[in-house]
């Protein structure tokens, strides 16, 4: 199985911990990524990723956030298709940053596009049957995985 990350999940460790919510999220983020260590799934990332964590303003963050991809087995280059389709899915009201790394996704042929934004979910789960890639919460994608493998 192969899982995308958006920049918001690899985020989610170095946010406020106060909020439950954003603990569960970075639990599950923390886990997706032991499990791409341990080589249980793979991890893929795109130039699109490395181009929203240049744009990191604090750098001990950033550096970070770039460890965590380490363990990334697939990189998806930018390239005229991706730009083509992230156009496509763009007509769904989504933003031309969230098409691209949806579109990415795609290529890469990943199972599941995770992300902490719920918009992008709501969007991506009204368009499901036009998409190549699943696209759910990490904490959500976590729950669903362990009780499936039960």
């Amino acid at each position: 199985m192969m899982i995308y990350l958006d920049v918001c999940c690899l985020n989610r460790p170095f946010d406020d911990q106060s909020q439950i919510r954003v603990r569960l999220e970075t639990e599950a983020v923390l886990s997706i990524l032991e499990m791409a260590c341990g080589g249980t799934l793979k991890l893929a990332s795109s130039d699109i990723v490395n181009d929203e964590l240049s744009e990191i303003p604090d750098r001990a963050r950033r550096e970070k956030v770039e460890l965590l991809l380490d363990v990334a087995m697939a990189h998806i280059s930018l390239t005229a298709a991706v730009e083509r389709r992230a156009i496509e899915l763009q007509k769904w009201n989504i933003s031309a940053l969230d098409a691209l790394h949806l579109a990415s996704a795609e290529a890469a042929e990943v199972d599941y596009f995770l992300t902490t934004d719920d918009y992008l979910i709501r969007r991506a789960n009204r368009h499901a049957n036009e998409l190549k890639v699943k696209v759910e919460n990490p904490a959500k994608w976590i729950i669903q995985e362990e009780s499936d493998e039960s």
